[in-house]
């Protein structure tokens, strides 16, 4: 583990703890932090067991499942909401985004017993709702319920602290820059990745600027077909593809700052959804989280990877200011980054 990676698990643990005497304070019996334990295991293994542990203590229990980053914003009545539906014992479900679930609470768990390998959260709210037959409700309207805390840079954008050895510098700079650019009614912002239509609407309400948006390859983890119903199974399945991805493919990734350039005079963009054209979905084969976190905080240097260091180097030196991240920074993050500061 190096050390962006480590300081992404610290932040981890405090939220999982906050969370854990949050949820304790509105009425959860049991918290388990089952990290240690996962040992390589998918998600819904790790259910599974968990369901039949609940199953042979009587199973009357409700179940909330939640990310260690998960919902770092979340406020009393936010968590109140979940405990109450997971204490229903109703065939019932609350994700804070049934669409991209971060955190579920179930009214029964013993259905989790069929639940296959997936290997996040995400799609467990549409598993739950098209193959389990649960009445699924979500928080989706709560903006600050979408914040997930998947990079250091998300760590920053919360107001959260980093280990002081890591040089955030850069990214904070080209924030700063943004949320500048954003307040100019002459200038364009950029956003590409997994936004949402929710977000070009507070865009437009909340800066001056104009915006330029891509939206591309919502549902890039959520879209499991394991998750869906046996009748809304695609027969075959679209790898992902980016338009910016296309782009950079006739002219590799030294011309990112370059294109940006010519589209905006500021850019926010998701660069997993780029991985994920070039790669593939599966994380797995994506260069490490080390370099994915390196590169979203502009440490060029540090990035191993050769297409992705070349991408990192191209947003740093653009002509304009660009940051790269994931889904938190074009979606309900954008708030977080274009705030002005005090």
């Amino acid at each position: 583990m190096g050390p962006l990676e480590r300081a992404l698990h610290d932040a981890h643990a405090r939220n999982a703890q906050r969370l854990a005497a949050e949820f304790g304070r509105e009425g959860a019996a049991d918290v388990l932090i089952v990290t240690a334990t996962r040992a390589g295991r998918s998600l819904g293994a790790v259910l599974r067991t968990i369901a039949a542990s609940l199953a042979a203590q009587g199973g009357a229990s409700g179940l909330i499942v939640l990310g260690a980053g998960s919902i770092p914003l979340a406020r009393a009545g936010d968590v109140r909401a979940f405990v109450e539906v997971a204490g229903s014992g109703e065939r019932r479900a609350l994700a804070n985004n049934r669409y991209s679930a971060d955190v579920v609470a179930l009214g029964q768990p013993a259905p989790l017993a069929d639940l296959p390998d997936l290997r996040e959260d995400n799609a467990l709210a549409r598993w739950l709702e098209e193959v389990a037959g649960f009445q699924v409700d979500d928080l989706r309207g709560r903006w600050r319920l979408a914040i997930d805390l998947d990079s250091p840079l998300d760590v920053l954008l919360t107001g959260s602290v980093l280990d002081k050895a890591i040089d955030t510098r850069a990214a904070r700079d080209r924030l700063e820059r943004i949320r500048a650019t954003a307040q100019d009614r002459r200038a364009e912002l950029v956003v590409t990745g997994r936004s949402s239509a929710a977000t070009l609407r507070w865009l437009e309400r909340s800066t001056a600027s104009r915006t330029r948006a891509l939206i591309e390859e919502r549902g890039l983890k959520a879209s499991a077909a394991a998750a869906m119903s046996a009748a809304d199974r695609p027969a075959a399945v679209r790898p992902p593809r980016s338009a910016l991805g296309l782009l950079l493919e006739g002219r590799g990734p030294e011309a990112l700052g370059e294109i940006l350039g010519q589209l905006g005079d500021a850019a926010l963009v998701d660069s997993r959804v780029l991985l994920a054209h070039r790669l593939g979905p599966d994380e797995r084969g994506w260069p490490t989280a080390e370099d994915r976190f390196a590169s979203d905080l502009l440490l060029a240097e540090r990035v191993r990877d050769p297409w992705l260091r070349a991408l990192t180097a191209s947003a740093l030196e653009a002509p304009i200011p660009v940051v790269l991240g994931g889904h938190t920074l074009v979606g309900p993050g954008v708030r977080l980054a274009l705030r002005r500061r005090r």
